[in-house]
């Protein structure tokens, strides 16, 4: 069986115009019309599945269909409410005096980088913890590829440096204690804090990096940037245990296609599609042909469910017959 069909948690990346946003929302589509409860969450600045599914969408989750919901988080607004939870922790444990220095230096933490995606990741947290029980499959369409790269390799990166936090205010406390205390444990707010965070990030890394729950998949096109690109991110999700085991290769020119210009676009094509066999031995490679017209309707979209449902079920068939 595909990997993708028995994951309950699908992150979809891509290079930007590859169709990643499609196919995360036909993915969406397939598994909602086999009857499991889905949910698909855009955590692209540059929302489209308001526009794929022709419905407004907002923070908290909007029935788009028989068994299918979808959100859009929008990162600027999780970045002010990250900034405003991290102000609120700290009422009270700040003297009066030095409560407007603390939060300017807060404020001008939120314009550094990488502010946004602490901010997102934030967010991402809560939902797989609050949703994990509520849905079958919890799928997220991510924005292009280097923001998908920093936002995955956060729960590593963060569980380091919030593991480190809470050891330097454990030695604090620990030496605070024998110094004024006689010995006697003292409340901390603070490392409950930290303490409560490392928890629900541990949760959060240990999902995904359980095989058997989470799976990762990225969208190509049979084109040199994006083999390239594709290439690059399996290799670095490899480095922070994240393995991809299936591609999408979208917009492949159908057999049906003809005239002297898509000959000779096919002739290239083809060399492409050997690069990407030779490059991704590893991944299995769903093939979906370029479609004449746009996904710009409910029937396009059904369609490309179908065809990619296919595909997986194809998948399946051969890696069985190949176990």
């Amino acid at each position: 069986m595909n990997e993708l069909l028995q994951k309950r948690i699908i992150f979809v990346g891509g290079k930007g115009g590859v169709g990643k946003s499609t196919s995360s929302s036909a993915l969406a589509l397939a598994f909602s019309r086999n009857g499991e409860k889905t949910l698909i969450i855009s955590t692209d600045p540059a929302h489209n599945l308001g526009d794929i599914f022709y419905k407004k969408m907002g923070n908290q989750p909007t029935k788009l269909g028989e068994n299918l919901w979808g959100l859009e988080i929008d990162p600027e607004t999780e970045s002010k409410r990250y900034i405003e939870s991290v102000k609120d922790n700290l009422k009270g444990l700040v003297k009066s005096r030095m409560v407007e220095e603390v939060h300017r230096q807060i404020d001008m933490a939120s314009a550094s980088p990488g502010a946004d995606e602490a901010a997102l990741f934030d967010r991402i947290v809560s939902i797989i913890l609050d949703e994990i029980e509520n849905f079958d499959k919890i799928i997220f369409d991510t924005a292009p590829t280097g923001h998908t790269i920093r936002l995955l390799s956060l729960p590593e990166l963060m569980t380091v440096w919030i593991d480190g936090m809470v050891d330097r205010r454990k030695k604090i406390n620990d030496n605070y204690t024998q110094l004024l205390h006689d010995g006697e444990p003292v409340e901390d707010p603070i490392y409950d804090v930290l303490q409560t965070r490392k928890e629900k990030f541990t949760k959060v890394r240990n999902i995904l990096l359980d095989g058997s729950m989470t799976g990762f998949t990225f969208v190509l096109i049979p084109e040199r940037l994006p083999i390239l690109e594709t290439e690059k991110a399996v290799k670095q999700l490899d480095h922070y245990h994240l393995h991809i085991r299936t591609l999408i290769v979208n917009k492949v020119l159908p057999d049906h296609a003809d005239g002297e210009f898509l000959s000779k676009r096919r002739h290239q094509e083809q060399i492409y599609l050997q690069d990407i066999g030779k490059t991704f031995k590893r991944q299995a490679l769903l093939h979906i042909p370029l479609y004449e017209e746009d996904i710009s309707n409910k029937e396009t979209l059904r369609s490309f469910a179908n065809q990619l449902w296919e595909k997986l079920k194809e998948e399946s068939d051969h890696e069985s017959d190949r176990s």
